[in-house]
Formats: C-alpha cells, structure tokens, sequence
C-alpha cells in the first residue's frame, strides 16, 4: 500500500492557505470531480475576461483532483485545452472532470468548465496524468 497523500493548503487553485489563491473547493463522487468557482477582478486577463491561465489552472486542477481524492499520486504530463467562450469576472463557472481511460501509468481525464447561469461551455481539456512507481 503506497503512503497516503499529503494535503496541499498551499496550493494555488486549491489550497485553502494560500492568501493569493482561488481556493476552489472540489466534491468528488467516486467518479466524477466537480467544483463551482467565481473569478474575481484579480483574474483579469484583458479588460473584464478571465485570463486564460486562470481557466487552464481550474481545468488542470478539476482533472488532478480526481487523482488526488482516489490516494494516487500522479502529474500532470499532458494538457490539451480547448477555449471555446470568454468568460467573464463575476460570472459563476462550473467545473467538471472524469477519467476517460487508464493505460498501466498513464491515465487520461476530461475536463470542462461551464458558465453555471446557462450551461454554457466555455472551455474543456483532455489530460494526461503519469501515475509515479510504487
């Protein structure tokens, strides 16, 4: 049995002890990891749009999550995200992520971010996460 995972307060998308971070706060079900996330006028990329860093952060952070919650401990070593609507500051987004097929080490997962008024897509993403030797 590998070590259990340490926390991570000090995480930027998800550490709740990081004074400059989003401090998102995920559910996870057993298979699907999901979060609801307000950006603020710190997460400005042009005028009143969500920098694209922010979204990507959200979607890396959604996927790994599930990783994470499982006891497994992993990396990001792919991300592939696809902006799909501008999101705007003060606009409510839903993330989302699902593992979407495991090969030995590495395990690829979806992920997407929604406008939580109308649904809407905003951006998604396909990761691959590398499993670390026991």
């Amino acid at each position: 049995m590998s070590d259990p995972i340490e926390a991570a307060p000090m995480c930027f998308a998800c550490g709740q002890e990081n004074p400059i971070g989003l401090k998102i706060q995920f559910d996870f079900d057993g298979a699907v990891c999901t979060a609801e996330f307000t950006p603020n006028e710190n997460h400005v990329g042009f005028q009143d749009t969500v920098h694209g860093g922010i979204i990507y952060t959200a979607l890396d952070d959604v996927t790994a999550n599930i990783m994470y919650q499982q006891g497994r401990k992993a990396h990001t070593a792919r991300c592939e995200v696809r902006y799909r609507q501008a999101s705007r500051v003060g606009e409510a987004l839903k993330l989302k992520g699902w593992i979407a097929n495991e090969r030995r080490r590495l395990v690829i997962l979806k992920g997407e971010v929604r406008r939580a008024a109308d649904d809407v897509l905003v951006a998604d993403c396909e990761s691959s996460f590398m499993l670390e030797q026991p």
